[in-house]
């Protein structure tokens, strides 16, 4: 990586028709708050993160700031070649990092909706893209310079000649082989947090769910589990990753399942074959909360942590967004006191989007979530989906101007000393 931020202010780019990123120095670079443009800061900008990937973004025009008046404008056609058209350019960045402000652009009457990526602010300067963003973990387990190419092939091929007869590592080997998922090459590979997917249904409808969307709309990164493993089948992933992996953790939960409380009984005989076979490393649950139940009996099992996702803490906006069969947010709370019982960690895994997480309202209801259930972790996820069909589905009407992620954060800080902010499930032995 280069210096930490530019030292002039970027400059907007754009896509031309063919795809070719192209910067244009008439107008600042601008960021999006829930649809309101700013023009970022020094202090908001990094370099784009090895790893990441940027987009053009179909019927969608991109905007940026005046020069001389500090005010957004419009940028319609190629100021090369007036009259060609245009799109607005979006990054995808790297994991562990959070975005400050998303792409700043004005979408076309009848645009489809973009896919279930986040899309952050990217300008240029300095002859390098930076991004409106920071990095959340120092963590570098899914780091792009991490995954030698030909040393994971060599070991997940191995590890699927071997074990031919266990789905679940046939499963993890199509993870990782065709769709790329950092957890299962890191399973592969032997090292850090393994995923164990088991439930092939869900109980909630999100609208930005990465598994399974209905036909017609914006297509799954990845496709769904189609098979509940049996416990020995997770147990012979877990057992020899936890007794060899380093900083191991072992997590129910992925995004290529639905949701894992909905298998509890697998899960709990799961955990108990693991802790009957090894006390080490941490065994994880990445869940919607909604089984407080259920979250007693593997917590009584021997679950050490959870990771609760969240997209708000005003029950309205929950309600909209998970599309809850037979739960709510009071459930999901719930499920929090019910670890804090049991003495275990809880991660709140919250999804975050500029101008609606640090809008005031969001800002004060996440606060009294925090004092009330006391959440060890936050984990600084970016939203991936299209932030304005996220905005319609919960109905986001803004009172004030958002906070700034960067004083939101801040003030989270300062007002919870013993809270810890990062961007993975930390493992809770060495």
């Amino acid at each position: 990586m280069g210096n930490l931020h530019p030292s002039t202010r970027p400059s907007l780019v754009f896509a031309t028709g063919e795809g070719e990123i192209l910067d244009y120095s008439g107008l600042a670079m601008a960021g999006s708050a829930a649809g309101r443009f700013f023009l970022p800061q020094s202090e908001d900008l990094i370099e784009l993160p090895l790893g990441s990937e940027l987009f053009a973004l179909p019927d969608r025009l991109p905007v940026g700031i005046e020069p001389g008046t500090g005010e957004p404008a419009l940028l319609d056609t190629n100021p090369y070649h007036p009259g060609e058209d245009i799109r607005a350019v979006a990054a995808f960045m790297a994991p562990a990092h959070t975005a400050v402000f998303t792409a700043a652009y004005q979408t076309r009457e009848h645009a489809s909706l973009l896919p279930l990526f986040a899309y952050t602010a990217v300008g240029w300067a300095d002859g390098r893209f930076w991004v409106a963003g920071f990095r959340s973990d120092p963590d570098r387990r899914q780091d792009a310079d991490q995954f030698p190419h030909q040393l994971l092939e060599q070991r997940t091929r191995t590890q699927l000649r071997r074990h031919r007869d266990n789905r679940l590592i046939q499963h993890l080997g199509k993870c990782c082989l065709t769709y790329g998922c950092p957890a299962a090459r890191n399973y592969f590979l032997g090292r850090w947090e393994a995923p164990l997917p088991c439930s092939p249904g869900c109980n909630a409808a999100c609208a930005g769910c990465i598994s399974l969307q209905p036909s017609g709309c914006c297509p799954s990164p990845q496709d769904r589990i189609t098979f509940v493993p049996t416990p020995k089948e997770i147990a012979a992933v877990a057992v020899d990753h936890l007794n060899s992996a380093p900083r191991a953790i072992v997590s129910f939960g992925q995004g290529c399942e639905g949701e894992p409380l909905l298998q509890a009984a697998v899960i709990e005989e799961s955990i108990r074959l693991i802790r009957s076979a090894t006390s080490r490393g941490t065994i994880n649950l990445n869940t919607n909360g909604s089984l407080p139940d259920a979250v007693d009996r593997l917590a009584r099992a021997g679950l050490d942590s959870i990771r609760i996702s969240l997209n708000s803490a005003q029950p309205e906006h929950h309600r909209l967004y998970y599309r809850p069969t037979n739960f709510s947010l009071a459930d999901v709370c719930r499920s929090i006191t019910v670890m804090k019982a049991h003495h275990r960690h809880v991660s709140l895994n919250y999804f975050i989007l500029p101008g609606c997480t640090d809008d005031p309202v969001e800002f004060a209801a996440l606060t009294e979530l925090i004092t009330t259930f006391r959440p060890d972790f936050i984990q600084l996820r970016n939203l991936n989906m299209d932030p304005e069909e996220y905005l319609r589905v919960i109905g986001h009407r803004a009172e004030k101007p958002p906070m700034g992620m960067r004083n939101w954060l801040r003030q989270l800080q300062n007002r919870f000393a013993g809270l810890r902010f990062g961007y993975f499930n930390p493992p809770l032995q060495g």
